[in-house]
């Protein structure tokens, strides 16, 4: 038998494992965008993940018409005026799909005049399908990049076929012009739906887990409403994440505040997981869904605060110069009617104090109904958010693996560690794991069931300060030298 001699150095794992923080403030958003304008479009009904502006409009188009693209809304708040990152889109405008597109001239073909070498047609318009001749009945066909080219214009309000001062049609004054066209319109429930269930995806194909929902344009909708909330509840069938949900400030939706209580009963809209907002947000020229600033807001207090979301929304600023609805009526509340919005379980905004325009309440859409702290609580509810979901990412590769001693100290330790970090941080005020012998019987230990019981205390936002003033007699009579 050959010796073994020399001096020999082996490695044994580490007793404490490194924990793999959870993601937070990732948007995952579903609408339609004008992905047909886009340089290098994305797949519809697939996660598309960006980290910037100018990644979003490549991959995903941009048009100021935001109703027809509420997509473009949440990229232009997030990116441009909250300065956060990364969204996880969901464009469900499917071009190709029935109802979603359609031929856009009627009789097969339009008439169309020339100006500045430029014909302009609709910008829904789907440039491959775009066939350009200089008579009626198509007899030539002319050709595209050598006569002709196609763009979008930047702003999203048109569609382009310019003449190229190469090719022999350069000075005509009249074009006939066959395309299809997108259909935004054609965007049904089922379609957001389906678009939701897509979140089940992004693990896979883009390497995060969002902890945000949003539909802008879609969430008053009772039946979306309710599948945000169950996808919130548990994406893949274990993440915990936040469905921030509008209310309907249309024509025949909300239109005063005193409408709150019976919108709210009426739509079911009592799930701890689901985070309301009313009304709508104006900036300039441009009105926004709440819900999309306050993506924006959760982002940025998470980000200031190491990415840890122990710290509520409310009394931060919002970027916006006031509220109104959908039809740009202005609403003004004052303090007394956001208190009692905020008493609905509802997010508003207050412009009071000299402070600007801040979002107001702490309250996710359980209370008053539900009033345990660590559902009620915005801030609460996402910090045991926050912690069930590194649990999961951490011990997943432990699955499997020996039930021992070693396991679970290994187990123990890191949790243990992990959370005094953050109560050092004072991210939690308390926390701690154990392994209580009752809830671990010896069927469950027989079926490879392991059960640790995790106390945590995030800190609940201190949303009332009470101060006592009381009149000091005995200053008075030590100031006039008349004490006894």
């Amino acid at each position: 038998m050959a010796l073994n001699l020399g001096v020999h150095v082996s490695e044994q794992a580490t007793a404490v494992s490194t924990p793999v923080k959870a993601d937070v403030s990732v948007p995952f958003v579903v609408g339609a965008a004008p992905a047909h304008a886009a340089a290098t479009p994305a797949k519809a009904n697939v996660p598309v993940l960006c980290t910037s502006w100018d990644e979003a409009v490549a991959k995903l188009g941009f048009s100021y018409d935001w109703k027809s693209y509420p997509l473009c809304e949440f990229m232009y708040a997030h990116f441009q005026l909250y300065g956060c990152q990364p969204v996880i889109f969901c464009n469900v405008l499917d071009g190709s799909k029935s109802g979603m597109a359609d031929s856009a001239a009627g009789d097969g073909q339009e008439a169309v005049p020339v100006s500045d070498h430029q014909a302009v047609l609709p910008f829904a318009a789907l440039a491959d399908t775009i066939q350009v001749s200089t008579e009626a009945g198509f007899s030539t066909v002319l050709e595209r990049d050598s006569d002709y080219s196609v763009f979008y214009d930047e702003g999203g309000t048109a569609c382009l076929v310019e003449l190229l001062e190469s090719g022999e049609h350069y000075d005509e004054s009249q074009l006939y012009i066959k395309y299809s066209a997108v259909k935004p319109d054609g965007v049904e429930q089922a379609d957001i739906v389906e678009g939701l269930g897509v979140i089940d995806a992004c693990m896979s194909t883009v390497g995060l887990i969002p902890d945000l929902i949003c539909v802008p344009g879609w969430s008053q909708d009772s039946v979306v409403a309710a599948v945000m909330a169950t996808k919130a509840a548990g994406i893949n069938g274990l993440f915990r994440a936040k469905a921030l949900i509008d209310f309907d400030c249309g024509a025949d939706g909300v239109r005063e505040y005193s409408e709150l209580p019976a919108a709210k009963s009426q739509g079911n809209l009592v799930d701890e997981n689901q985070i309301l907002c009313w009304p709508m947000v104006r900036l300039g020229d441009y009105i926004f869904h709440m819900s999309t600033h306050l993506a924006g807001l959760m982002a940025q207090v998470d980000t200031g605060n190491g990415g840890v979301p122990y710290e509520s929304p409310s009394n931060k600023n919002f970027q916006m110069d006031g509220c109104c609805l959908e039809d740009g009526t202005e609403v003004s509340l004052t303090f007394e009617q956001t208190n009692l919005i905020a008493g609905y379980g509802i997010v508003t905004a207050l412009n009071f104090m000299s402070m600007g325009w801040t979002a107001r309440n702490n309250y996710t859409a359980c209370y008053p109904g539900n009033t345990d702290v660590k559902d009620q609580f915005i801030p609460v509810s996402r910090m045991f958010d926050f912690v069930a979901n590194t649990l999961i990412r951490t011990f997943w590769s432990k699955l499997d693996k020996p039930m021992n001693l070693r396991l679970l100290d290994n187990i123990q330790d890191t949790c243990n560690i992990w959370l005094n970090g953050l109560v050092s941080q004072e991210y939690l005020l308390g926390a701690r794991v154990e392994l209580i012998a009752s809830e671990n019987p010896v069927t469950s230990l027989l079926a490879g069931i392991i059960s640790f019981h995790i106390y945590l205390t995030p800190p609940v936002p201190a949303q009332e300060i009470h101060f006592t003033m009381e009149f000091d007699v005995d200053a008075l009579t030590s100031a006039l030298n008349l004490a006894s």
